[in-house]
């Protein structure tokens, strides 16, 4: 007996003496680099400091210095012969769709790719997103691949696979009859790219499903059929009424989510801006008065370019010609857009277009229509973060945001093209990509 008490009370001690340990243990300092470049860009100022050193603590920026030197024997990056900006954002892409110039492209991939495949040429496209200096995407929707979206950014977050962060759509929803797979027999029962939703109540219903797994956006299909008509509008079909968009957004923004709109011509966008909804996906065709309301409500447009002129031809090919048409509707909005004060966001609708193109692409064609060089930059970074409600994290290389941080020879302020060849990319404090690598 008297042994037994003896090793209780040795065990207790040894206990004590652990937890006193444990408890007066400090964490481990996180690691301390710095990051000297040659020039580093503002696009929210339009701002270019000289001879910068950004000094990166964990995962965080702590500082940015002029004409300062690094302790002796400290970790130093040295992109002295390099522009830095902040990580690019893209606010529209689809990493479980691989390209869809027609809809035989489409079908296969619902038809003949199982969910598992898709998902693992998911996190192919997502370190893509990476490598071309996206350190955080928007993805709006999977196309007819559920959640697996919310499951890629999971292991994203979880370093299970490399990727930008992400904010995540999952199914969106359209009507009946409005989406593809489409033109099947009755009897043969296909899949939809998107979740079907009916009726006001439904509309409810389905967001608080797929906010209930996972989807931090909720995004709908306004419209559909596109044709110019005689006076040059591009006119659609609407899918929802107002009544289902109103309750959608209603219950969206019940639940302090935001929900995005595909709209791409008068009513589908008209439908949209008086439901209230956050962001406008493509807008090829937008009213004067429209414009004008959203500036007012600062409703964000996501144009899209470079997908529309990407995917013309082949569907012009296919019987469509509409789509040519909407090239030059598309350059006139965008322009009127700028003019009236509207918000836009930097977006491309990658995955609609094959993610062996970068995405950065997009740049030259915002530039051709009316932005300067910074005023891209700025869609792509302070405003999308503004957009995705990550002002506070993202969109800036500045003290407490994360060191998301890109970097490219040459001045992207004098040849937007450049940001097709960032060659560094850090996300989050930890370098992705190097120079020479």
């Amino acid at each position: 007996m008297k042994n037994r008490w003896m090793i209780l009370l040795l065990s207790l001690a040894a206990g004590s003496c652990f937890a006193q340990s444990s408890a007066t243990k400090s964490p481990a300092a996180p690691a301390t680099r710095f990051v000297r470049c040659g020039a580093l860009i503002h696009p929210a100022s339009g701002q270019v400091q000289r001879n910068v050193v950004i000094v990166v603590e964990g995962e965080r920026i702590r500082e940015v210095r002029e004409n300062f030197t690094a302790p002796s024997g400290a970790t130093v990056i040295d992109l002295s012969d390099r522009t830095c900006l902040p990580g690019l954002v893209d606010t529209h892409t689809h990493v479980l769709l691989q390209g869809d110039i027609t809809a035989a492209d489409y079908d296969e991939q619902l038809l003949k790719q199982s969910v598992a495949y898709r998902a693992i040429l998911s996190t192919r496209s997502a370190r893509h997103a990476l490598d071309y200096g996206f350190t955080t995407i928007r993805d709006l929707e999977t196309e007819g691949a559920g959640y697996a979206d919310v499951d890629l950014k999971h292991a994203i977050e979880r370093g299970i696979v490399p990727g930008p962060r992400m904010r995540v759509a999952s199914r969106a929803m359209d009507v009946t009859g409005a989406y593809p797979l489409l033109g099947y027999a009755p009897e043969v029962p296909v899949p939809h790219g998107v979740q079907v939703v009916d009726g006001p109540d439904n509309g409810r219903k389905a967001v608080r499903e797929q906010i209930g797994f996972g989807a931090d956006w909720i995004k709908v299909y306004s419209d559909r059929s596109y044709f110019v008509r005689s006076d040059g509008v591009l006119d659609d079909i609407p899918t929802f009424t107002l009544d289902e968009l109103r309750a959608i957004v209603d219950e969206t923004h019940r639940q302090h989510h935001k929900i995005a709109s595909h709209a791409m011509a008068l009513n589908g966008v008209h439908n949209s801006v008086e439901a209230g909804v956050d962001s406008i996906e493509h807008g090829n065709y937008i009213t004067d008065a429209d414009l004008k309301t959203m500036a007012q409500k600062g409703i964000f447009y996501v144009p899209t370019i470079y997908v529309g002129e990407y995917v013309a031809e082949g569907r012009a090919a296919a019987g469509a010609k509409v789509w040519l048409d909407m090239i030059k509707i598309h350059a006139d909005t965008f322009k009127r857009a700028l003019n009236a004060g509207v918000k836009i966001a930097f977006g491309t609708d990658v995955g609609g277009f094959d993610w062996g193109v970068n995405p950065a692409v997009e740049f030259p064609y915002m530039v051709k229509y009316g932005m300067t060089p910074v005023q891209a930059l700025r869609s792509a970074t302070s405003s999308a973060a503004e957009l995705l409600d990550m002002e506070k994290d993202i969109g800036a290389v500045a003290a407490g945001k994360y060191a998301d941080i890109v970097a490219v020879k040459g001045d992207p302020l004098g040849d937007i093209t450049l940001l097709q060849k960032i060659d560094f990319v850090m996300k989050g404090g930890e370098v992705w990509k190097m120079p020479g690598r």
